[in-house]
């Protein structure tokens, strides 16, 4: 132990010595040092941003490694002031850290891996030295660390930064892949992880009809995985991938002559994946692209990816974006957001004040390879306009005003739980122990480090962050000014699914373009009424228009498919809209009804006519003979049934249902069953006349009573079982008659129906069987054959009705069991009585029992 600490004592003079050695390695001074701004503290926040865009030279291990000098754009002191004003208002904020002050140490990376290790180094050596590990003198306390940078400087700070277990809090659109905590335990985020535009993105493109599009990408892993999960999503939404172009910032790498500058001058959409570094180069690359085609075709639309504010890149890109119709990206909504009249003097005004905020000076330890550009913010810094500074705020540098919050809120909670902690156990000790960063991993994981009253971030019900966003237009003029148009939001509002709203109307182009957003697409929309029918061998996107089949609709353009109008709705002449069906049924205002009816009404009036008749010469040998109780009876039922065709007009009822069915087949039963009594009464009064035969005392009312009312009763059974076990009931039929709902009577039970129309029919059979072999018998007047002639005319009527009732629909089965009805009837009325009222009315004289008797 005593050697250990006399080592240890001799470290300074070793390396004093060190430096004194002949073949001592000498590093040249980089062109462009490394820049740390910081504000010493009783603790520390660490800054981790890429602002400044510097070549590195590929080392050759034949000479010292240096940086070149060429510098691209720096965004350095916008962010700069993002965490100097989050640091000013936390420090005079009197409930955050009471008694402790909360300093800052930014540094920049540069866009390069090398750089980023070298500053974590410097962060994690709590000594002057870039020495891990090694504690000299007074020590840093760096609690947490914010970083800004691409999806893999993310990863590899969170690699070094796992094994010191101390919080990384990202304020930019990180990859989903850093979300796995089993592999980044230690990673936070302040804003959503990328991918939560892309619904929105996808929604975008089918509002324009841009089906047809290109895929420019950087050429990362972030890129490669955003063609391989997103392609398939835009095939899934119909949205055509013509072709997917990796964008390289190595020209060398770049081979333009594989491009297909076919495929580039048919698309006018891209969908540009880009990150921090790439976006203006990949645009510059792909603005050369277009000027090598051989028609160069201007008015192209970007889509960008990208999350953050352009008005910096687009600014000072030099390009001109000649051949650019519009750039489209996705903002976080915040409260406000400022427009710049005069962007450039703005950031003149911000960078003259970061500069004078500072003192700079070149240190380098004699342990340390590399030396740094320490910048200390003065002890008394001149404040910003509140217009400065809510310019600076308003800009996606919230982001990291925000984070720096947040993560003070979360030191202030570890702080004050420490200091609680401590007093419940040691009671007379009032200091808190310092803080560790280990310490403030139970308050990041906490929901309540997301909320935000100022931006639209919140945790969803999954637990994840989630943001609502303004969809906005940027366009760069040929004099360099930038404006940026919000037209449109993708937010939740009250649904749980992101919705976008686009006001189209807000777009702004450039006046020399002289044209609004182009079109891209294979061919042009299905109309409604038409729907997509794809094209063999080509593209989802490429199709052709099929018009709706019958019964059938499209309401939306490009329909998918074509959707069936509820039962009681029909297409109209386009097919493009469903309109309600005309309720009909077989009315008393239609002409086929009036003309039923009044067949009815006559027929029902002949009838009384003939029962008149029969009524005033009751008493003559015509009336009475043949058992004139059954003439009446046959009247009366013909009577009833020429009635009930009424039950089948007009608009059908419970009651109606009801009667129509049972009412019919029993009346029917009841004037066939008369026939039958007639036809029987005939033939035993011949067979009476034979000397010695016994059938007279069959003869009378008693046996044609009887025939009645079994055959009658028969038939008033199955109409009770029918009853019972499914009635009638009326229905609508909203199938058979196109455009139409036919109100109609549903008969139950087809079966019982057919049962009760059998047993008519095998009545009607008999009958005529018997009337048919009795019409030769002697008689001047045989009624035999007057049955057998309407016999006939009955059962060939419904013989016929049973295929003609089933093979119409809607009304006209209605009207053809009212013609079976009346035609059968009229039958019956005037091959039997039609005759005998001509005798009597006309040929009296042959209404004598004398004539009777001559046969």
């Amino acid at each position: 132990m005593v050697f250990l600490l006399l080592f240890l004592m001799q470290l300074p003079l070793v390396a004093y010595k060190m430096m004194k050695v002949k073949c001592l390695l000498t590093l040249e001074r980089d062109g462009v040092d490394p820049w740390n701004h910081y504000k010493p503290g009783d603790h520390l926040i660490a800054g981790l941003i890429s602002a400044t865009y510097a070549p590195f030279i590929t080392h050759s291990f034949s000479r010292a490694p240096t940086t070149a000098v060429t510098l691209k754009g720096s965004m350095m002191y916008w962010k700069l002031l993002s965490f100097q004003i989050a640091i000013q208002k936390i420090n005079q904020n009197p409930l955050l850290l009471p008694n402790l002050t909360l300093g800052y140490t930014i540094h920049d990376n540069y866009f390069n891996p090398r750089m980023t290790s070298d500053v974590l180094l410097d962060l994690l050596s709590t000594g002057e030295a870039n020495i891990p590990n090694y504690s000299c003198g007074k020590t840093k306390s760096t609690l947490v660390i914010l970083e800004g940078t691409d999806s893999e400087f993310s990863t590899q700070i969170s690699t070094m930064l796992g094994t010191y277990k101390i919080p990384q809090v990202s304020y930019a659109f990180a990859s989903p892949s850093l979300s796995d905590k089993t592999n980044f335990p230690f990673f936070y985020q302040s804003v959503p992880k990328a991918g939560v535009q892309y619904p929105g993105i996808i929604t975008l493109l089918q509002y324009f009809k841009w089906t047809l599009i290109g895929l420019v990408v950087a050429d990362t892993n972030n890129g490669e995985h955003f063609i391989r999960t997103f392609k398939p999503v835009l095939t899934q939404n119909n949205i055509c991938v013509v072709f997917s172009q990796t964008i390289s910032l190595d020209t060398k790498k770049m081979k333009l002559n594989s491009i297909s500058f076919l495929q580039w001058s048919q698309i006018n959409v891209y969908l540009y994946y880009a990150e921090a570094l790439s976006f203006t180069e990949g645009i510059y690359i792909t603005q050369h692209i277009l000027g090598s085609l051989t028609k160069p075709i201007v008015g192209k639309v970007w889509v960008t990816t990208v999350l953050w504010d352009l008005t910096f890149e687009i600014t000072y890109s030099p390009l001109t974006f000649k051949y650019t119709h519009s750039i489209f990206s996705f903002l976080i909504q915040t409260e406000q957001r400022t427009k710049y009249n005069d962007f450039n003097y703005f950031y003149m005004l911000m960078k003259r004040f970061a500069e004078d905020a500072f003192l700079c000076s070149y240190a380098k330890h004699p342990l340390a390879v590399k030396g740094w550009t320490r910048c200390r913010e003065k002890d008394k810094v001149e404040i910003l306009p509140q217009g400065v500074v809510e310019r600076i705020l308003t800009l996606d540098t919230y982001t990291i005003y925000n984070a720096m919050w947040k993560a003070a809120t979360t030191i202030n909670a570890a702080a004050s739980s420490s200091s609680e902690r401590i007093m419940a156990l040691h009671k007379k000790r009032l200091e808190a122990e310092k803080l560790k960063p280990w310490q403030l991993h139970p308050f990041l994981q906490a929901t309540q480090f997301y909320n935000s009253s100022t931006n639209r971030v919140y945790v969803d019900e999954n637990g994840e962050l989630a943001a609502d966003f303004d969809l906005v237009g940027w366009l760069k003029f040929p004099n360099g000014s930038v404006i940026s148009v919000k037209f449109g939001s993708l937010s939740r509002q009250e649904s749980l699914e992101p919705k976008l709203s686009i006001d189209q109307d807000a777009i702004v182009w450039p006046k020399w373009l002289n044209q609004p957003l182009p079109p891209s697409r294979c061919v042009e929309s299905c109309c409604p009424g038409f729907m997509k029918v794809a094209q063999e061998g080509k593209p989802t996107c490429c199709y052709d228009c099929r018009l709706c089949a019958e019964g059938t609709i499209s309401t939306l353009e490009d329909a998918e498919q074509c959707t069936r109008c509820p039962d009681d709705q029909h297409p109209n002449k386009y097919r493009d809209q469903c309109i309600h069906k005309k309720i009909n049924f077989l009315s008393y205002k239609d002409n086929l009804g009036i003309i039923l009816a009044s067949i009815a009404m006559f027929l029902g009036l002949t009838t009384c006519f003939v029962l008149g008749i029969f009524i005033k010469y009751l008493e003559t040998h015509l009336v009475k003979a043949n058992n004139r109780d059954l003439s009446f009876i046959l009247l009366v039922s013909l009577l009833f049934s020429f009635l009930i065709s009424f039950l089948f007009i007009g608009q059908p009822t419970r009651a109606t249902c009801l009667l129509q069915q049972t009412a019919f087949s029993i009346i029917f039963s009841v004037a066939v069953s008369s026939l039958l009594a007639k036809t029987v009464t005939v033939v035993l009064a011949f067979l009476a006349t034979k000397p010695g035969n016994r059938v007279r005392r069959w003869l009378g009312k008693s046996l044609a009573n009887s025939i009645i009312l079994c055959s009658s009763t028969v038939q008033a059974i199955i109409c009770s079982i029918w009853l019972g076990v499914s009635p009638p009931f009326p229905s609508s039929d909203k199938q058979s008659q196109p455009g139409e709902i036919v109100l109609q009577c549903n008969a139950g039970s087809v079966a019982m129906f057919y049962v009760a129309l059998g047993y008519m029919g095998f009545l009607a059979a008999v009958c005529f069987t018997m009337a048919f072999l009795a019409r030769n018998l002697p008689g001047a007047f045989n009624e035999a054959k007057l049955i057998t002639f309407s016999m006939l005319v009955f059962c060939t009527v419904w013989v016929s009705f049973v295929p003609t009732y089933l093979s119409t629909k809607g009304k006209y089965m209605v009207a053809v069991q009212i013609f079976s009805i009346l035609a059968s009837n009229a039958g019956l009325l005037g091959f039997i009585f039609i005759p005998k009222c001509y005798i009597i009315l006309l040929r009296p004289h042959l209404n004598t029992k004398g004539h009777l008797m001559i046969k």
